[in-house]
């Protein structure tokens, strides 16, 4: 998985390329059936999705089980057909991330994307998942896949990206999930929504 992402010189001002982070598993891409992107890595990797008991599993685990789905671990996801990424590879110096950045990891972000031939559903959680997707949608089509507009609106509508259903949704990774439970409810019908699916 590792060898089609990858970073050449980290020229981002505003992130911390010591917590870069990229998926390293070993997985079946033609096995993948849904993408769940996230905003940006944790500043530490032992948060990261993919590690035993880590911040980032434990709260994408939560969310999934406010959606219905029973679930112990990050690894059955992946059975059923998840992967799971950030659309900034790296953690952030602030609060928001520059333009540029975002400009910069969609071209990492696509070199993911292409890697699924069996996509159903992409799952952007939060504005930078969104920004990001939309770069690499208008190289692909010229054409952003997700409006402009708040989320909480765009959630009343259906949008596609050749032939993928997208959701726009709000990050599930990390502490702010605990904290926001208005939107963690949003979230978890977000999650539900996809489940129906891949069913």
């Amino acid at each position: 998985m590792t060898e089609a992402i990858g970073c050449n010189g980290f020229p981002c001002l505003d992130i911390e390329k010591h917590s870069y982070c990229i998926p390293n598993i070993d997985l079946d891409p033609s096995r993948v059936r849904a993408m769940m992107i996230s905003e940006c890595s944790p500043s530490l990797s032992s948060d990261y999705f993919y590690s035993p008991d880590s911040l980032f599993s434990r709260t994408t685990l939560q969310a999934f089980r406010d959606s219905g789905m029973e679930v112990r671990d990050i690894n059955q996801l992946i059975d059923y057909g998840f992967y799971f990424t950030t659309a900034v590879k790296c953690g952030k110096k602030t609060y928001g991330i520059n333009s540029a950045t975002i400009r910069h990891c969609s071209f990492l972000l696509e070199g993911e994307f292409n890697l699924f031939e069996n996509l159903k559903v992409v799952m952007l959680m939060g504005d930078v998942a969104i920004k990001t997707f939309n770069e690499m949608a208008k190289r692909k089509t010229g054409t952003r896949a997700i409006p402009a507009g708040s989320t909480y609106r765009l959630r009343e509508s259906t949008f596609f990206f050749n032939g993928l259903r997208i959701f726009p949704s709000y990050l599930q990774a990390g502490p702010s999930f605990f904290i926001e439970k208005s939107k963690r409810k949003m979230i978890s019908e977000d999650i539900a929504s996809c489940l129906a699916i891949l069913k």
